[in-house]
């Protein structure tokens, strides 16, 4: 084997390894930041808003991906795989939900899919508009 062709089987993985360190740690930076709202506390309501974001980001990401593909698919791997996986999070979503009472568990469930369904559609008529 080759070190070119072992360099170019490594390559993707250090693309999502790259994405998903700076999306974990924007991540984990907004959740502190993210003040309390009546009775969540802030990581719970930092989980929603990234979701919500990374949702748009996706929609924008896989809908330019259709119309326009400008973006090369190293930056698909970066931005979609690596970043925006580590930014979105689905089982710590499940986790904060599971300790919520039964209210606010329903209400946070129903946050985060409609919003996150929202921002999709939102960012799909960006790249449309955009491209």
């Amino acid at each position: 084997m080759s070190d070119g062709h072992a360099l170019s089987r490594a390559e993707p993985l250090l693309l999502v390894a790259v994405g998903g360190f700076v999306g974990a740690v924007l991540r984990h930076s907004i959740s502190l930041s993210t003040p309390a709202l009546a009775s969540l506390d802030g990581a719970v309501v930092g989980t929603l808003v990234v979701n919500v974001l990374g949702s748009f980001a996706l929609g924008v990401l896989l809908y330019e991906a259709h119309l326009a593909d400008v973006l090369s698919a190293e930056t698909r791997l970066v931005l979609g795989t690596g970043f925006l996986s580590s930014f979105t999070t689905y089982s710590t979503f499940a986790v904060q939900t599971s300790d919520l009472a039964p209210m606010l568990a329903v209400g946070n469930v129903a946050a985060n899919y409609a919003l996150a369904f929202i921002a999709v559609v939102l960012g799909r008529l960006v790249a449309r508009w955009v491209s």
